[in-house]
């Protein structure tokens, strides 16, 4: 279940589908495995239906703010299979940006938040029609500058919108265990929960480079 994706009209059809996400996932497995990626990478996975929901809602003209784990996030917002795979080879899995086709990723937990806040208000100001989308993990939810990032876009009524992708972890130390409890998922956030057969980092197996 996706919590909160009815509010949100659908946009656009989607070219990919969850079996060619997951091959392009595989093809990096492969890469990895094989000794060739020289840089840490964040695999997805049990989150393709999701997230192919979840972008209809998002225009090949939005802007998208992704996490480490960032694969997904930029075959579904159009970015090219070729390019991709070259910038991951480069070691680049965790840091893929294209700024010039909206889209935009970072490894420091929470760090797109602030960015993402000003790139809406610099829409507002220009009296553009993009939205910005931002998606963060369950312990950056937690965080105090989603909150404040949150409460300005909405005071302000900026086009940013958030996603958490809420696998119940922060690299391997469960969310809720560091809090006590989660908070509340405000109406407007997506939120969808999903477990993945990969570890926080690689793919599970020794690599020797």
């Amino acid at each position: 279940m996706i919590k909160n994706l009815e509010k949100y009209p659908v946009v656009r059809d989607i070219t990919q589908t969850a079996e060619t996400l997951i091959d392009f996932e595989n093809l990096i497995v492969k890469h990895w495995e094989d000794g060739k990626i020289r840089g840490p990478i964040h695999l997805s996975n049990g989150n393709e239906k999701q997230l192919i929901e979840i972008y209809k809602r998002i225009k090949t003209t939005d802007w998208v703010f992704s996490t480490w784990r960032s694969h997904y996030h930029g075959l579904l917002k159009g970015i090219s299979e070729i390019w991709m795979e070259n910038e991951i080879l480069k070691g680049k899995s965790i840091t893929l940006c294209k700024v010039d086709e909206h889209f935009y990723s970072s490894a420091i937990v929470g760090g797109t938040l602030s960015i993402a806040l000003g790139v809406a208000m610099g829409i507002k100001e220009k009296g553009n029609n993009e939205k910005v989308w931002c998606f963060v993990g369950d312990m950056s939810f937690e965080s105090g500058i989603f909150y404040e990032v949150h409460k300005y876009a909405r005071n302000f009524n900026l086009p940013l919108y958030f996603v958490v992708e809420d696998n119940g972890v922060s690299t391997y130390t469960p969310t809720e265990a560091t809090w006590q409890t989660k908070r509340e998922i405000p109406d407007d956030v997506i939120h969808y929960t999903y477990k993945s057969k990969y570890p926080h980092y690689g793919s599970g197996k020794w690599v020797v480079f």
